[in-house]
């Protein structure tokens, strides 16, 4: 250990120890904690407070050295054995004791048992595990994902998987980006669903499904959610506004993508004599994202998603740390594990995500390509966010909109959104507590039709930054309230909006 990193102090990997306690249990939590995480080093030698170097006395190093290494490897289970060794540091003697994380998760004290003697790194100190927590580490260890988990308590018929499988094809479809794309799509069957691990066997081969089937349809007792909220200046101290999102986990997506939209600036820039709305962060970006805090998220954590958006940044937090062997570094390289494989399976198959880790060098170009600061990745241990800080990158004029940042509601209690909300009333007044921001889609949606009715659902989802889905979903809803017609033939026709729109 250099002197650069004495200096520097303890962190979540370094702890330092005045000389060795007398009761063991002192240090021996570290020590668990280490193991069950990324792995560390506990240096005798050094006062904690002051980071003085007082060594420690020459003619018992290697009895100390000794005793460290019997105390480990005695008190803790399954047994850790750690790297004990001695190190010179400006001529006096420290002892080094080098825990290298496990690959028998969950470490725990032997004393305490497994029920209260596990013990986690957060933010440099050291913490017991609860419950959860300890399975996650199982799970991790043992080289399965949570999502994959079968059951048992949940019946799933022939009717129910076609269901699903017909979903899943039409978002897959919706989210194309060309016909031969669109004509490639293949039918989902119950088999694939086995093989990603959605739906599974027991011993007497009947199928059940699988924690990714409950999450995928939103149906069973698990429960999962993307909480969203607008906070005044830059800290969580005054909400503008909030929303959770439940329900099927792509709609989850879909729906934090928009209130992100919805909430962060659009400008415009000129490019020759045309002008080109744009958003002050890049929306396939923000998507992305939040796709990859889904696929990554400890659904065994008893906490959710977070969407926050700042004054000054779009914060994105999902509960689980990195996995083991990823880095911050490797991220930004295209290095990734997918802690949800079964719901990636999905994902990758409804074109929500793209070849697994490119998303974050793609971030990180497009970031730059707008001109942006980078964005800042912190490993919370128990938690992984990414802040993407927000600018004017030459975005010369603000344009007026009704769902602009300062607007939002100040009714905390706000239930999630209702896709059957009444028709829409053009004076309503936005700031009206009963205003719901997906009217603010429909009116922008009928503007372009009223500007343009030749578009396409896709430059028309192109020209309001949604996917086509959205689109589909919102044209459909729509017809069915008869405020739209279409004439013609899908390449050659056109919208026609009736008089309950105009």
């Amino acid at each position: 250990m250099t002197i650069e990193e004495i200096l520097a102090g303890e962190s979540k990997n370094v702890e330092f120890k005045v000389q060795r306690p007398d009761k063991s249990m002192k240090y021996m939590k570290t020590v668990v904690a280490f193991a069950n995480g990324k792995g560390g080093r506990i240096i005798f030698g050094i006062d904690d407070k002051t980071r003085e170097v007082v060594g420690i006395p020459e003619d018992k190093v290697f009895r100390e050295i000794d005793a460290i290494t019997n105390a480990i490897s005695d008190s803790c289970e399954p047994t850790i054995i750690p790297d004990v060794y001695l190190q010179n540091i400006n001529d006096k003697p420290v002892i080094v004791a080098e825990i290298r994380t496990g690959r028998r998760k969950p470490y725990y004290i032997k004393a305490e048992g497994l029920e209260n003697g596990v013990y986690i790194r957060v933010s440099g100190t050291t913490r017991p595990a609860d419950r959860d927590m300890s399975r996650e580490l199982y799970y991790e260890c043992d080289a399965r994902s949570f999502d994959s988990i079968i059951c048992r308590d949940m019946e799933v018929t022939d009717e129910d998987i076609k269901s699903l499988c017909e979903q899943m094809k039409e978002v897959a479809i919706a989210n194309c980006k060309s016909n031969l794309q669109r004509s490639e799509v293949k039918d989902v069957t119950k088999n694939i669903l086995l093989s990603w691990g959605i739906l599974k066997k027991d011993e007497n081969e009947k199928i059940y499904p699988t924690n990714a089937y409950i999450y995928l349809t939103g149906q069973g007792g698990l429960r999962s959610m993307i909480q969203c909220a607008v906070f005044k200046g830059t800290t969580r101290a005054v909400f503008l506004d909030r929303r959770n999102y439940e329900g099927p986990l792509w709609k989850q997506v879909e729906e934090a993508v928009q209130f992100v939209l919805r909430n962060i600036r659009m400008g415009c820039r000129l490019e020759g004599v045309y002008r080109q709305d744009i958003y002050e962060l890049p929306p396939d970006s923000i998507r992305e994202l939040i796709v990859n805090a889904v696929m990554n998220c400890s659904y065994i954590q008893n906490s959710n998603i977070q969407v926050a958006i700042y004054d000054d940044r779009l914060e994105i937090t999902s509960p689980g740390g990195l996995l083991p062997g990823v880095t911050i570094e490797l991220m930004k390289e295209g290095f990734s594990k997918i802690r949800n494989r079964s719901l990636a399976n999905a994902f990758a198959y409804m074109n929500l995500v793209e070849a697994w880790g490119s998303g974050i060098p793609k971030l990180m170009q497009a970031m730059q390509e707008y001109g942006l600061r980078e964005p800042e990745f912190i490993d919370m241990e128990v938690a992984f966010r990414i802040n993407l800080y927000r600018g004017q990158n030459e975005v010369i004029e603000v344009k007026n909109r009704d769902h602009d940042l300062n607007h939002g509601s100040n009714d905390l209690n706000r239930e999630p959104d209702n896709l059957n909300h009444e028709p829409v009333d053009l004076d309503r007044d936005p700031n009206d507590p009963n205003h719901d921001p997906k009217d603010d889609l429909e009116i922008q949606l009928s503007e372009m039709i009223y500007k343009n009715p030749k578009l396409t659902q896709k430059e028309l989802a192109k020209a309001l930054a949604v996917s086509t889905a959205t689109i589909k979903r919102m044209l459909t809803k729509m017809q069915h309230e008869g405020k739209v017609i279409r004439e013609g033939s899908n390449r050659k026709g056109k919208w026609i909006l009736t008089d309950k729109m105009k």
